[in-house]
């Protein structure tokens, strides 16, 4: 075998994770191939229309403390617009919608006091693993072995602020509580200082937009990496190591040779290439239980943002769905309105099943329900269904079901002979998060580089 190195570093996935680990070893001076499998770069970001704007189909907020997002942003000149919060919330609940403001929702006297409570309680929990280690926190093991829906169901004992508490699980993990660990829930929420900077716009993690969309820092990355270094359209169906290098397989029966390897792929899609060796045990496992969280994104336009006017935010939530969270996502300075909102958990694997159109008159009936009967007339409607996305296979993120954190975690960032791994799941600041996905892209390298200087 001709074991001459063709690049330094070859990075699989072109999402932020693998552009930013493709630019850390550019600017260390190595040589980089990124290869894509879509014919596009940015992941779980993407571009769409919407009543003649542009909008974000996938990953679309950002949060104060996401620095390393906004100096991308700052360094190509894309600005942030703040996400709309001004007036009350809506919340439908027990086939009632209730006016109301602040974090948490109207609810009876005694389930308030309970969230309150429970939301106190979880932060300290969060608060007390240890970010880059969860899996050794005393307690991890007992924590991992219970679903958030099991502990909802022993420690909090008022049907409202369980319900609110299970609706915020779904906006957070397109998930269903019932789908993971306690342990990981807690790990997940210790990335980005608990749950409140999660579910809030002013202060959290959707406080800003960027003008033109946030799938436009792809390109920018891109464009620091060098565009010539990156093949889309590109699969990689297996990898091969040895002691000097590793072989990449590619579509149509091209080959590459890279000295180290960088994979920025969702964990769950590892098993689609093959490797030689195997891969480890663990890595394998951890692999076949992460699945991604199942989530479709809808945008709907209207003549004008009709709920302003009524002293609404546009932010809305519902316990019988199928469409929430839902946010005003009408653009700085539009003269249309737009409402953005998900379909999410449960009711994204019932409804991936119909037609975009099927999945519009769901959508538009619980508007209705929220908003009252201008909801049900839309200028325009545009939508994206994760769970279709073959390169993705869902949205937001990885997900650990119990005994899968204390179990396999810890090889999570653990290389692979030449072999490294980035990706959002794997970040230990803002998981979940492209700014997550950014430090894992950079910390991914390094340990790439590191390698590539002891030969």
């Amino acid at each position: 075998m001709d074991t001459a190195a063709d690049v330094d570093l070859a990075v699989v996935g072109g999402g932020f994770a693998g552009l930013q680990a493709g630019l850390t070893a550019v600017q260390a001076g190595r040589s980089v191939a990124i290869l894509e499998a879509r014919d596009r770069l940015g992941g779980r970001t993407k571009p769409g229309r919407l009543a003649g704007h542009v909008v974000d189909l996938g990953g679309q907020w950002v949060g104060p403390d996401h620095r390393r997002l906004l100096a991308l942003a700052a360094r190509h000149g894309v600005a942030t617009e703040r996400q709309f919060e001004a007036g009350a919330k809506l919340i439908e609940f027990a086939g009632k919608v209730r006016r109301y403001t602040g974090l948490i929702p109207a609810l009876p006297t005694v389930a308030l006091l309970e969230v309150d409570r429970t939301m106190k309680r979880i932060e300290r929990m969060a608060a007390a693993l240890a970010a880059s280690a969860p899996w050794a926190t005393q307690n991890a093991a007992r924590l991992d072995g219970m679903t958030v829906a099991s502990w909802l169901a022993t420690q909090v004992r008022t049907k409202g602020a369980r319900a609110m508490m299970e609706i915020a699980v779904r906006a957070v993990f397109s998930a269903e509580p019932s789908e993971i660990s306690m342990l990981f829930f807690l790990a997940y929420l210790r990335a980005s200082g608990g749950l409140e900077p999660l579910i809030s716009v002013g202060g959290g993690a959707q406080q800003d937009r960027f003008k033109g969309g946030l799938h436009q820092l792809s390109a920018c990355l891109a464009e620091e990496v060098g565009n010539g270094r990156i093949r889309l359209s590109t699969v990689v169906s297996a990898v091969e190591q040895d002691e000097s290098g590793v072989t990449l397989r590619l579509s149509g029966g091209d080959t590459l040779r890279a000295r180290r390897v960088v994979m920025a792929v969702p964990l769950a899609l590892l098993g689609r290439i093959g490797s030689t060796p195997p891969w480890p045990a663990l890595r394998a496992g951890l692999a076949q239980r992460s699945p991604m969280g199942s989530v479709i994104k809808c945008h709907v336009a209207y003549p004008t943002p009709f709920w302003r006017a009524r002293g609404l935010s546009g932010e809305a939530v519902s316990d019988a769905g199928p469409f929430s969270p839902v946010f005003d996502g009408t653009p700085e300075g539009a003269a249309h309105g737009v409402l953005t909102g998900f379909i999410e958990g449960e009711a994204a694997r019932q409804l991936t099943e119909l037609s975009p159109e099927g999945r519009q008159e769901q959508v538009l009936r619980c508007l209705t329900r929220l908003f009252g009967p201008e909801a049900a007339i839309p200028l325009d409607y545009a939508e994206n269904d994760w769970l279709a996305e073959e390169w993705s296979g869902g949205c937001y993120a990885g997900l650990m079901a119990p005994a899968t954190m204390t179990g396999f975690g810890p090889v999570i960032r653990q290389p692979a002979g030449r072999i490294h791994f980035a990706g959002t799941e794997s970040a230990i600041e803002a998981t979940g998060y492209v700014e997550g996905a950014l430090e894992s892209g950079e910390r991914a390298a390094a340990e790439a580089l590191a390698a590539l200087s002891l030969g």
